[in-house]
């Protein structure tokens, strides 16, 4: 796992599968992480880089319901957990599918838990909307569903920081699972909050200043609008194929891939 301090209120920490990243948020009191590492090991250290910052945990937020974003309930079993309203009611609609795609990826990985994945209380926060992070700071809560039919991405003004979850990312090309216009209409949303900020925290990969992520934002918006028949971003070429092949195949039948 690789650490990062971005600003003197924002550590991301990033998880040596898939490169999926964890946000801790600070400012006052108040600390929220966002999104989760995988590995237990990575998970066990958490509470670690928290009691190091001398931070307080206020409560967990996850940018969207995929299973590798919520496994920091593993580690704070106790903390409340904020995810946008379409990520609750996605998560009402599949009871238990987050734990069964995480032990079913922990068996190809040959990873043990000391117990499995349960989600507990879930609060739907309004999006857009904010949400308070300490005395005087807040979060800007983004709609942005594309990627999965649900989701959010968190803007942190006090720190110029923005988390994006499964947008922007340097590893990985844009993987449609609600529809390409839902998708390109999510970049477009984004884009003036990349334009200011400091620091653009991707789902997968490195940390991004704003020139790089919007870079990856054009090269996004000019692959979808060219699917079917777009080439594949240079830059992020390897490995992608399968993804690629999902794009393709969604747009071509006009509808989600299965």
């Amino acid at each position: 796992m690789q650490v990062v301090a971005l600003h003197e209120g924002v550590i991301v920490a990033r998880s040596a599968k898939w490169q999926t990243t964890c946000t801790l948020l600070h400012s006052g009191e108040e600390t929220f992480v966002v999104d989760s590492v995988i590995y237990p090991d990575e998970l066990d250290a958490l509470p670690g880089l928290l009691a190091q910052a001398g931070w307080g945990l206020s409560g967990l937020l996850a940018t969207h319901g995929d299973w590798d974003h919520l496994l920091a309930r593993l580690v704070f079993a106790d903390a409340s957990l904020g995810v946008a309203e379409t990520t609750a009611a996605r998560l009402r609609a599949e009871p238990g599918d987050a734990a069964r795609k995480l032990r079913d990826q922990d068996a190809e990985d040959y990873v043990q838990r000391p117990r499995p994945l349960s989600l507990g209380q879930v609060q739907a926060l309004p999006v857009p909307g904010r949400l308070e992070l300490g005395d005087d700071a807040e979060l800007e809560l983004i709609p942005a569903d594309g990627h999965t039919v649900d989701g959010m991405a968190i803007w942190a003004p006090f720190a110029r920081v923005l988390c994006v979850g499964d947008y922007l990312s340097p590893v990985e090309i844009p993987w449609l699972h609600a529809g390409r216009d839902a998708y390109l209409a999510t970049l477009r949303r984004l884009a003036p909050y990349v334009e200011q900020a400091d620091w653009v925290v991707p789902g997968h990969g490195a940390p991004l200043d704003a020139q790089r992520a919007l870079a990856i934002l054009r090269e996004d918006v000019a692959y979808l609008e060219a699917l079917p028949g777009a080439p594949l971003p240079l830059a992020r070429r390897a490995g992608m194929g399968q993804i690629h092949a999902e794009n393709v195949a969604q747009t071509t039948a006009g509808g989600p891939a299965s």
